[in-house]
């Protein structure tokens, strides 16, 4: 390694997103999923000593709701590294996290029949 090579800065994402994080890891299991929605919660203001990332995404969630890889993806950050800034707002109350809504079950035709039917005679009527 040259005297040059030594003081070259370093530009890893890696090491980027390592300070980003605070070295946090992935929360556990299913805390925060992809799909999971967050938004700002009301009445509640930037928390002090925010760094550039968690104000971006103040600015993003402040906007409706968004999905945590949506978020990432607006950031152009790993989702790695945006889960555990997202999960850490969470739990300081700052923004809403909401579950992906339950898939629809299955009605069965007869059911949709009678309602079709029922809405029908209401318009005729």
């Amino acid at each position: 390694m040259t005297r040059q090579d030594e003081n070259a800065p370093v530009t890893s994402g890696f090491v980027r997103s390592y300070v980003i994080t605070g070295g946090r890891r992935l929360p556990a299991g299913d805390d925060l999923a992809l799909h999971a929605l967050v938004r700002t919660a009301p009445e509640r203001t930037l928390p002090p000593g925010a760094g550039p990332e968690v104000r971006a995404i103040w600015e993003l969630c402040s906007g409706g709701c968004l999905s945590v890889a949506e978020v990432a993806g607006h950031l152009g950050l790993p989702v790695g590294v945006a889960r555990p800034l997202l999960t850490d707002l969470c739990e300081q109350g700052h923004l809403l996290c909401r579950a992906e809504q339950a898939p629809a079950q299955h009605v069965p035709r007869a059911t949709l029949e009678k309602v079709l039917h029922g809405l029908e005679t209401l318009t005729i009527g």
